[in-house]
């Protein structure tokens, strides 16, 4: 076992324009402030990386992880939820997913995949000239309009789209198995990959890839009604990276999981900040120190009621109260009794 590592902050839901948001140097200093050891860089944010000077020079990105020290942090890792999102798009989606990407790929699907998919490429090859080995991101989706079907399905539907992600995420991730990063996947509602099940169909396609990991996040299990407990114990040797985040599950004769169109503040499924959900972290954070992971634990803001300024400092603190020094001594130790064998069949009575 060893001792977990954290808190890190992912800065995603934290960039702004104001100071001390818009740059990465003011931001570190403002986590490190806060009681963070680390940060995770969104890599669609050109306020705190030039994703593809990054992936160019390696002085570059040495500049940036000497930024972060400077202020007090460490870049643990990186992620591109957007770009992953928008290498695999229904067209039932096409211009919603315009809105993300930049204006020059806008309307036409092939540039805008293509776009994507370097993106990726590019993550993987920044995230190594920073000596980074994990990268968090998200599948897309090709067949999530049809998780509930009515009418009845043809299977061939779903296994086409399983078989189209695999053809479009292969070359990526051997890209990512040459830059020796880890690709690791957030299992979200609105993916294709969104549980245990679709992730093992996705992943016997691409060959049990020695790239294609999790960033394993609960909240996204409690909305679902998945046991996010046990989750560990089937996955925990493709856990790579971990989100801390809380939710809450409160279902009512009017709506359950799927929270009939509301928004955040009235859905029964909801994410809260650290301490004000039902996850149990205190299991999360055994089992995982159990398993031995070796990634770091960042906190994901996102929360329908409370600030994140006034978040972040108390999530530090829970991250920090739910890692255990782990233990060098064993509890019993004080009776002894160890090491002499050499009267063992008398003990068991067979002399």
């Amino acid at each position: 076992m060893k001792t977990l590592k954290g808190p890190g902050l992912f800065l995603g839901q934290f960039a702004d324009d104001k100071a001390p948001f818009n740059s990465l140097g003011a931001i570190a200093k403002w986590c490190a402030d806060n009681g963070f050891a680390a940060i995770q860089l969104p890599m669609w944010d050109g306020r705190f990386i030039d994703l593809a000077k990054a992936a160019d020079s390696k002085d570059y990105a040495d500049e940036l992880n000497g930024v972060a020290k400077e202020n007090g942090v460490v870049i643990c890792d990186t992620a591109s939820h957007i770009q992953g999102q928008l290498c695999a798009v229904h067209p039932a989606y096409d211009v919603w997913m315009d809105g993300l990407c930049p204006p020059e790929v806008r309307g036409n699907r092939n540039a805008r995949q293509e776009w994507a998919i370097d993106q990726l490429k590019k993550c993987a090859k920044a995230s190594q000239n920073m000596g980074l080995t994990e990268h968090a991101t998200f599948s897309g989706a090709l067949a999530w309009p049809f998780w509930y079907p009515f009418p009845q399905r043809d299977e061939s539907l779903i296994n086409e789209a399983f078989d189209e992600l695999a053809r479009i995420w292969g070359p990526v991730l051997d890209y990512y198995e040459d830059c020796g990063v880890d690709l690791c996947f957030e299992l979200h509602p609105t993916e294709d990959l969104y549980d245990g099940v679709t992730y093992e169909m996705f992943l016997e396609r691409v060959k049990n890839h020695n790239r294609c990991r999790l960033n394993y996040d609960a909240s996204h299990f409690v909305k679902q009604g998945l046991d996010y407990l046990q989750f560990i114990d089937f996955y925990h040797e493709r856990i790579r990276m971990h989100h801390v985040k809380d939710s809450e599950f409160n279902p009512t004769g009017k709506q359950g999981f799927l929270s009939g169109y509301q928004p955040w503040l009235k859905r029964a499924a909801r994410d809260r900040s650290l301490g004000d959900g039902q996850t149990d972290f205190g299991a999360i954070f055994s089992k995982l120190t159990e398993y031995g992971f070796e990634g770091w634990n960042v906190y994901e803001w996102e929360d329908c009621i409370e600030h994140p300024e006034d978040a972040a400092p108390k999530g530090a603190q829970f991250i920090r109260d739910h890692i255990r020094r782990v233990t060098d001594k064993t509890f019993d130790d004080f009776a002894g009794g160890k090491g002499d064998t050499s009267g063992a069949r008398a003990i068991l009575g067979l002399e």
